[in-house]
């Protein structure tokens, strides 16, 4: 696609892609931000995008993964960083229970073989796909399945 089409396509979807990103995030800046991301990997990807079909449908996938991924990375931050705001005294015992499932959860992934470990922190702490793990890890995307397979058994059994 060349880049004035994807130019033109883009502003005739844009407001609608907006309102996609705003019923989501619920916030204009982030709206507008997530907006400006999704053009910059259009932009990026923009030569293999005349395989695609139905170009709105794909972006307004696109925006939604976008903003359901942001959201994500958000409440990641704050579950694992409570703000120093929070003070040790309102802490229930449903919070002391789950710090302490996370503590035992970490430790165990610790004690797994280097290779599953590896694998395992990629996938779920930092929320990489087989893919990215592929690219980083060189393994092969069986042999990504099976380590975490054998991980997350592992896991099982000492927790």
């Amino acid at each position: 696609m060349t880049p004035e089409v994807l130019t033109e396509a883009f502003k005739s979807l844009s407001d609608g892609l907006y309102r996609v990103a705003y019923y989501i995030l619920e916030s204009e800046p982030d709206a507008e931000d997530a907006v400006q991301d999704l053009f910059i990997k259009l932009w990026n990807s923009r030569e293999q995008l005349d395989t695609v079909l139905n170009l709105k449908a794909y972006c307004t996938t696109l925006m939604k993964n976008l903003c359901i991924d942001k959201l994500r990375r958000e409440q990641k931050v704050q579950s694992i960083e409570p703000g120093p705001d929070i003070s040790e005294s309102r802490l229930t015992d449903e919070d002391y229970d789950a710090r302490e499932k996370l503590e035992r959860v970490l430790a165990a992934i610790e004690r797994l073989p280097a290779r599953q470990r590896d694998v395992m922190k990629m996938y779920v702490l930092e929320e990489m796909s087989y893919d990215e793990i592929e690219k980083r890890t060189g393994m092969s995307n069986l042999t990504l399945r099976v380590l975490l397979s054998n991980a997350r058994k592992s896991l099982r059994n000492q927790i």
